[in-house]
């Protein structure tokens, strides 16, 4: 259950620029996986943040709005499937989380640097001190938050996709492997948008299909 329980401890301690990350896009075929920092006021619980996986994209929505008018701070990174095809997933996203981090910005514009990061389940290579927390946006409100705002950027980005690949079904499905994703794939082939490094599987397993049945 989300609660403040984990920045409380910090707070307590005087800790109190906490930023707060976490990354979505992980698991997808295609495009960037995006990662979100915010850094929220001491005490600052917003009704309704939770793990963004649980909201509906309207919740979502709405929430993120409060999030950016409510923070402190708030920083968006992103790693393209190119990249992410070249240093693996799980480096991309630590990579996604450090440009968070670096690009935290309060609503003047002026950079913020946080004094301790709380993670969710990744490490971020910075010299500031910090928590890695297992399904943190399940558990922190903060990482929960961050986890919204990552998600409603990169279903921004999902939709900029679907219109440029119209036949994919992006905005559906947002890149996973969905059986209408997988069967457009195998019938169009790969956008310039896919992760070729997810797709070897899916080809291969086709190719053997069609092998079996020749």
């Amino acid at each position: 259950m989300v609660s403040l329980e984990l920045e409380q401890k910090l707070w307590q301690q005087g800790i109190k620029l906490v930023a707060f990350c976490d990354e979505v896009g992980r698991g997808p075929l295609l495009g960037s996986v995006v990662a979100a920092a915010v850094v929220l006021p001491v005490g600052l619980l917003i009704e309704g943040v939770d793990d963004s996986k649980k909201l509906t994209p309207k919740k979502r929505e709405t929430l993120c709005r409060y999030i950016y008018d409510q923070a402190l701070a708030v920083g968006i990174g992103e790693v393209d499937n190119n990249l992410i095809d070249q240093i693996n997933i799980r480096q991309a996203s630590r990579l996604a989380m450090k440009q968070a981090v670096m690009n935290l910005r309060s609503k003047e514009g002026h950079k913020v640097t946080p004094d301790y990061l709380l993670i969710d389940a990744e490490s971020i290579d910075l010299d500031i001190p910090q928590q890695s927390i297992i399904h943190g946006d399940a558990v922190s409100h903060g990482i929960a938050a961050a986890s919204i705002v990552a998600k409603v950027f990169r279903d921004s980005m999902c939709m900029e996709w679907d219109q440029m690949y119209p036949d994919y079904g992006i905005a559906s499905h947002k890149g996973y492997a969905t059986k209408a994703h997988i069967e457009a794939l195998l019938k169009l082939g790969a956008t310039p948008l896919h992760r070729r490094t997810f797709l070897r599987k899916i080809f291969a397993r086709a190719q053997q299909q069609v092998l079996f049945t020749d």
